[in-house]
């Protein structure tokens, strides 16, 4: 039997999906991201290792203090912009949880991953 998978988000991703979600009853670009992210919740629910893994030495040093992140998935949306989400079983291993670290567009990411312009 498959283990449910339960999504829960970081504050400061709760912060900016909720933005977008009331920027996207005006704007058709902010709506066509929260609809993406929705879709790509959902299929992270039907498989938690649905994104990207990026590799370990890659995993920023505050996902790793504050979130205790060992395994870290990308997925990508549209506009450049990147979902980062951490899974792993609840202490009572009866469901799985993704829990969703940040939402952010591309210059963010660059700069949380220390990538630089060329």
């Amino acid at each position: 039997m498959k283990k449910p998978v339960e999504i829960k988000f970081s504050d400061e991703a709760q912060k900016v999906y909720g933005e977008l979600g009331q920027r996207a009853l005006s704007s058709k670009a902010d709506r066509m991201l929260f609809d993406a992210i929705n879709k790509k919740i959902d299929l992270i629910k039907s498989n938690v290792f649905y994104g990207e893994i990026i590799p370990r030495k890659l995993i920023p040093k505050e996902y790793k203090r504050i979130y205790s992140v060992d395994i870290l998935l990308r997925v990508e949306l549209p506009c450049f912009w990147r979902m980062l989400y951490t899974a792993g079983d609840n202490e009572n291993k009866i469901k799985i949880i993704a829990f969703i670290i940040e939402i952010l567009d591309h210059e963010k990411y660059n700069k949380r991953f220390k990538y630089r312009k060329r």
